[in-house]
């Protein structure tokens, strides 16, 4: 893995207390989001929405694979499998996706990003500690979720396509849903009956992505349609087919899916794209935006910021991995904007720093698979 820390010329010590001070910020200081829960368990608060979140919390069991932190790990676990795991109901054999922190659920739907992320903290965990028994297991139960996904009767997967849909039996996705690199790993690790579904999907989501990826600006929407074109119906929670919140992830996907699978034509241009786009904008100067850069105004006239300016910053210090030497100007700008950059603290900072730990640990080569 590279280490593009080192490659801009930060020093191994400095690169290595920058890991470990964001992982130290995020589960044990005094902005944490991460809490002990009740028996022997743990999870992520989302701390604009005061729950946890199959997101958070698969997030955060990658996080501690990568970092070596199983008592974390395993408490994040059990939390999931204690609380958000359904036995029964016509969604069984997927997880709720948003508890309250007593375990309570709010919901009883799936949000295919947890599952997919958790699948590869759990293999990653099988291979890094081995496997135990029971919910320990961690193979088999990666193994279980993701035969779960494609078999339930309302799969997560679009056969025909093979895109991941942003809920089970919807008719449209969430771009930055497509882990284009965990499929690879997918394709070798499932069952075996499954690895040819895995690797069309990963080729499927790299085409995909370069489809709904504005060929100017490199940004695209938080949902779109199969065709690539951004979601344009409003749904009764809102209207997603700009550049925003959701959206940011995509970038740092191709990243991470560069340093781990190669160069990609498609993925350095979209890279490109972006990071000429912002190289120049502080990150409180962030809004929302159209696909084609055009900043959405609100119906008085005025621009909307955006939600998680860090977040969005530290995707952009990922995507940089991608780049060609057409970005390499703005990404070395971009890289050491978020190396100066501090977490964000207040009840907004679980999503951006859960985006900001992943770009750190992509930056310094420690997010990789072996």
């Amino acid at each position: 893995m590279r280490n593009i820390f080192f490659e801009y010329g930060y020093k191994p010590n400095e690169i290595e207390k920058k890991v470990n001070d964001t992982f130290t910020q995020i589960f044990e200081g005094p902005s944490r989001f991460y809490f002990n829960g009740i028996n022997d368990t743990g999870y992520f608060m989302d701390t604009g929405n005061c729950d946890a979140r199959t997101e958070g919390m698969s997030y955060g069991m990658l996080m501690n694979v990568l970092m070596d932190r199983k008592e974390y790990f395993d408490r994040m676990w059990k939390f999931a499998m204690e609380f958000m795991y359904m036995n029964e109901g016509k969604l069984a054999g997927y997880f709720a996706w948003s508890v309250a922190p007593d375990g309570i659920k709010n919901a009883y739907g799936p949000a295919p990003d947890g599952e997919e992320f958790f699948a590869m903290a759990l293999f990653l965990a099988g291979k890094k500690w081995g496997d135990g028994e029971g919910i320990y297991n961690y193979t088999s139960w990666a193994k279980k979720i993701l035969h779960t996904c494609l078999h339930h009767k309302v799969p997560m997967w679009d056969n025909k396509t093979g895109y991941i849909l942003f809920v089970p039996g919807s008719s449209f996705t969430d771009p930055s849903y497509h882990l284009m690199h965990f499929y690879h790993y997918f394709a070798l690790w499932a069952d075996e009956e499954d690895r040819d579904f895995w690797k069309k999907a990963e080729n499927a989501s790299r085409e995909y992505l370069i489809k709904a990826c504005n060929p100017k600006t490199g940004m695209c929407p938080e949902y779109g349609n199969f065709d690539g074109s951004p979601m344009d119906k409003v749904l009764p929670w809102g209207s997603f087919g700009d550049f925003y919140s959701d959206a940011y992830r995509t970038g740092a996907n191709i990243g991470l899916d560069v340093l781990w699978n190669g160069k990609n034509e498609g993925f350095s241009k979209i890279a490109d794209n972006l990071l000429n786009f912002f190289a120049d904008i502080n990150p409180d100067d962030y809004k929302k935006y159209k696909i084609d850069g055009t900043p959405v105004l609100q119906k008085d006239g005025t621009e909307i910021k955006a939600l998680h300016p860090i977040g969005l910053l530290a995707t952009l210090a990922q995507t940089s991995a991608a780049c060609s030497e057409k970005g390499a100007e703005a990404a070395e700008k971009i890289v050491r904007r978020f190396w100066e950059t501090p977490l964000r603290t207040g009840e907004r900072r679980y999503y951006d720093n859960c985006l900001y730990m992943f770009a750190v640990l992509a930056l310094s080569g420690k997010y990789c698979v072996e």
